[in-house]
């Protein structure tokens, strides 16, 4: 039995590739409206998914990436798991990128932990029945043994691209404790003091005449990439590179390669700097999960 992928607009730019590369998957995109367009005048997105009659019974996985524009790409999400839910299909969801995964719990008083709230609408409201995700920045929370989650990492394929372009003897750092948290690799301690500057305190590590490279699971306004690569520049370092899953913001990312002696960024965000592709481990879990 074949598998529909419905890829929403933010992740058309993967589906080229699963297509040529498996004959397992069906892909559909989201129809127009009568104006060939998927927004109205007034900005509303339009959805329909004219396939999705004939999906009940079938295996069904939505792949979304949730940037560049991840609250027009929620609305667009939401707008097909209705159709779905409509035509009583229970599908999954695949996040190549998870938007507002960075609100993960409650940091101050007032808030709400967001990217639990929008797991548990995905499979309390719209059954769904499984929730991939390429490193998710709320990997390692207590709170996510409670939802059927399937997390996994694309970084073993920016650390082995890194050693076939520089060799075995490269550093590789975390910039902070979530970093430690999600990959396992011992680095930096880092306290954020607010949306753009972060502060950083090296360890004890000795730099000078090294290969040093920093894995980070997503570039934002690149703050805390651009100071390790200060760090490292004022101990000597003779490369740094920069290991990072997810380009989230275009400006961000520009700032970071001008500092670094190489990025190496997965494209899971449509991003022109991307230059690991992920559409084979994509295939891969959806395959065998």
């Amino acid at each position: 039995m074949s598998t529909f992928i419905i890829f929403t607009s933010q992740a058309k730019h993967l589906a080229k590739d699963v297509l040529k590369k498996s004959k397992d998957f069906e892909v559909v995109f989201p129809d127009l409206n009568r104006d060939g367009k998927r927004f109205f005048p007034d900005g509303e997105v339009y959805m329909n998914i004219a396939k999705s009659r004939t999906m009940q019974g079938k295996r069904v996985v939505v792949l979304h990436a949730g940037a560049p524009n991840p609250n027009e790409g929620l609305v667009e999400l939401e707008l097909i798991l209705q159709i779905l839910r409509d035509n009583n299909v229970r599908p999954e969801v695949f996040f190549t990128y998870f938007p507002y995964g960075m609100q993960d719990r409650v940091f101050e008083k007032g808030e709400t932990n967001v990217a639990e709230n929008l797991i548990e609408k995905l499979v309390s409201y719209y059954g769904v029945k499984k929730v991939y995700v390429i490193d998710p920045h709320f990997g390692g929370r207590k709170w996510v043994k409670k939802y059927p989650i399937r997390s996994f990492s694309a970084v073993p394929l920016l650390i082995a691209q890194a050693k076939k372009d520089f060799g075995d003897g490269i550093l590789f750092i975390s910039p902070d404790k979530g970093g430690k948290r999600r990959t396992k690799i011992s680095g930096f301690q880092k306290k954020r003091l607010n949306s753009f500057r972060v502060n950083i305190t090296s360890s004890n590590a000795k730099f000078a005449g090294k290969i040093v490279a920093v894995v980070d699971d997503m570039i934002k306004t690149g703050g805390t990439l651009l100071k390790c690569a200060e760090i490292f520049k004022e101990a000597g370092a003779r490369k740094i590179l920069a290991l990072t899953t997810h380009g989230v913001i275009s400006a961000g990312i520009v700032k970071v390669k001008k500092a670094y002696s190489k990025l190496y960024l997965i494209n899971t965000v449509k991003r022109r700097e991307a230059n690991i592709d992920i559409t084979d481990m994509i295939i891969q879990k959806l395959q065998y999960s």
